[in-house]
């Protein structure tokens, strides 16, 4: 029961990661808090759909289609599509009309549905067409540079390009850093100490609220409901 997750990194700049899954037996999943937006692809019973899923800034329940096969595209932090203004995304998404087996529209033109080994193909020519772009300033934030701007400025951009402050960001990626931490048998205090936490009930709270466990939960895999995916960003 559950969902079957494969992922992996991406050289593209403008990709975070690139995941595939399958749905079975199972009709709902805890959608874990990210600071990245993703363009989620799948099919279920001959019908494919496409949708942008904005940014989360916590942690839900949410559906699962049953037995449907998914294709997803993370995006890098800072990147984004400037027709959907990404501060309208933020814990929502948008459905795209008009998809066939082979196509969908974008920005007034047709576009062939990528799959797992080619996404960066796909997004290069979102590139060249002008329907991606990546803010530098919060590219090189993100990537640990420090513009020549005021603080002021990078707040402003991380909240137009992302949708969530720079503060929210943090919050939420070292909370996902955490469980993978704790997932992976690391004793909770050295997470603790590791990741800059006050103590574990602060740790405690940063888990239930942007992963949607607690930290036993994680370390015993003890929730029959399945988790999106989870990686370091």
């Amino acid at each position: 029961m559950g969902l079957d997750i494969e992922h992996r990194a991406s050289d593209s700049p403008f990709i975070g990661r690139v995941w595939r899954s399958r749905s079975h037996d199972v009709d709902r999943m805890t959608s874990i808090a990210t600071s990245r937006w993703n363009l989620v692809f799948w099919e279920q019973s001959d019908q494919v759909n496409v949708a942008v899923r904005g940014p989360e800034s916590r942690a839900s329940a949410a559906p699962v289609p049953e037995d449907a096969a998914f294709l997803g595209i993370g995006f890098s932090l800072g990147t984004t599509m400037p027709h959907l203004p990404i501060n309208r995304l933020v814990n929502g998404f948008v459905e795209f009309p008009d998809v066939t087996r082979g196509s969908f529209w974008l920005k007034g033109s047709a576009w062939h549905l990528p799959d797992y080994d080619n996404a960066e193909e796909f997004v290069r020519r979102l590139v060249r067409e002008d329907v991606l772009v990546r803010d530098p300033i919060v590219a090189a934030v993100s990537g640990g540079g420090s513009p020549k701007v005021s603080e002021r400025t990078v707040q402003r951009r991380f909240v137009s390009m992302t949708g969530l402050t720079r503060g929210a960001v943090r919050q939420i990626e070292r909370a996902r850093h955490a469980a993978i931490l704790v997932q992976n048998g690391v004793p909770v205090p050295e997470v603790v100490h590791r990741l800059g936490y006050f103590d574990q009930p602060h740790l405690a709270r940063s888990l239930n609220r942007y992963v949607g466990r607690t930290a036993t939960c994680l370390r015993d895999h003890a929730h029959g409901e399945p988790l999106s995916v989870l990686y370091k960003t």
